[in-house]
């Protein structure tokens, strides 16, 4: 939805299961309609798409079903600008963890799918509307074992780019690709953000076009995981010419390691998705662990629990945990803060809670179209106090 000249509200499709087209579009019937029924019936309702490889391969094999897509966003009144193209294959119901972040941009495989997003999202946006693709930070850390690694991602991601300059050059958007820091990403934090972009550009044969096609997807449930302050962090990010392509509106879980703490955290394990765990100590040093269970395993050793615990777990925006967890929505409030201080800082906000059918009971919603709409809610009165919306 327009919440002001040149600014979208959208969720991010990837709470629902869709791992081929039909799937997909069914979600986008079932459930999206349902919430924009109930937030804005009579406006435009942007979509925060998600696309795996094999809904994107069938849409782009299929002339007829795109135009039979653009057909129905036209008549459901919705638009979708925004494309997140960071989970390659499939997102729910199986392990996913460390998976998630291969096919790394050292491949073929994952150029060739981001170029698919975005020929398929330069069809799809409305004309004239500025588009972009969030994906993942290069690789997983773990994955990185010499710098030909990083070479061939930066080779991949220059190929990109000039994809983007061609697609630009066709279309006359503003077409950009979003990076997006992740704890145990090859960069996760914003000073590594910008040391990764500094050597990215050191490689282009045209830097200022880099710099115009990708950017950040800043999402700030990642960032408040790195203890980082948003303002600093994005202008850490926009001192070093970084546009922002995205803002991921999300919230982590966080808590004091006290024995009772240590014992409920357990239920947020699953076996589906990665939570980094990252630690700070007494000393202000960061402890980090690649998942909550060998977080937990380390502390059973006699591990340093340390004085705060920030766990890569999306929970709910518009509820607090109840004690003794807390949340890190002040990080996701001082972006809006920023947003409002510099209006152009970004066109994309998108709500991303892709956790749903694994939150625990206590803070689960019956049903995922409710807990949408309440998100929506709690993030339109957030905008709203700051003249947003």
């Amino acid at each position: 939805m327009k919440i002001g000249p040149g600014l979208n509200l959208a969720y991010c499709t990837n709470i629902h299961r869709g791992e081929t087209w039909d799937e997909t579009f069914a979600a986008l019937q079932r459930h999206t309609l349902a919430v924009r029924n109930a937030i804005c019936a009579d406006a435009p309702f942007a979509i925060g798409l998600r696309l795996g490889v094999q809904p994107a391969s069938e849409l782009g094999a299929d002339a007829n079903l795109r135009n039979r897509f653009r057909a129905w966003l036209d008549r459901e009144n919705c638009y979708v600008v925004a494309i997140n193209g960071f989970p390659f294959g499939q997102f729910h119901g199986t392990r996913v963890k460390e998976q998630v972040y291969a096919p790394d941009w050292s491949t073929l495989e994952r150029l060739n799918y981001t170029n698919l997003l975005f020929d398929l999202l330069g069809e799809i946006a409305p004309p004239g509307e500025s588009i972009g693709v969030s994906t993942l930070p290069g690789s997983f850390k773990e994955f990185v074992t010499d710098e030909s690694h990083v070479a061939r991602i930066q080779d991949n991601l220059l190929a990109c780019s000039r994809h983007i300059d061609q697609l630009r050059e066709r279309t006359g958007r503003d077409i950009h690709l979003g990076l997006e820091p992740e704890p145990l990403g090859l960069f996760e934090t914003s000073a590594e953000t910008v040391a990764f972009m500094e050597r990215l550009l050191e490689r282009a044969e045209a830097p200022a076009s880099v710099l115009r096609n990708i950017g950040v997807n800043y999402d700030t449930c990642h960032l408040a995981v790195e203890y980082e302050s948003a303002r600093e962090a994005l202008g850490r990010l926009r001192d070093a010419g970084l546009r922002i392509s995205k803002l991921h509106l999300s919230s982590a879980l966080r808590f004091r390691p006290t024995p009772e703490a240590l014992a409920q955290v357990r239920a947020f394990q699953d076996e589906v998705y990665l939570h980094q765990v990252i630690i700070r100590q007494t000393d202000g040093s960061l402890s980090r662990y690649r998942d909550l269970p060998p977080a937990l395993e380390a502390v059973d050793h006699g591990a340093a629990v340390g004085e705060e615990w920030r766990v890569h777990f999306h929970v709910p925006l518009h509820e607090a945990p109840m004690a003794p967890f807390a949340d890190t929505r002040d990080h996701l409030l001082e972006t809006l803060d920023v947003v409002r201080e510099i209006p152009d800082l970004c066109p994309h906000l998108e709500m991303e809670t892709y956790t749903w059918e694994v939150l625990p009971d206590a803070l689960r919603d019956a049903d995922v179209v409710a807990q949408l709409i309440r998100e929506y809610q709690w993030t339109l009165a957030a905008l709203a106090a700051r003249n947003l919306a």
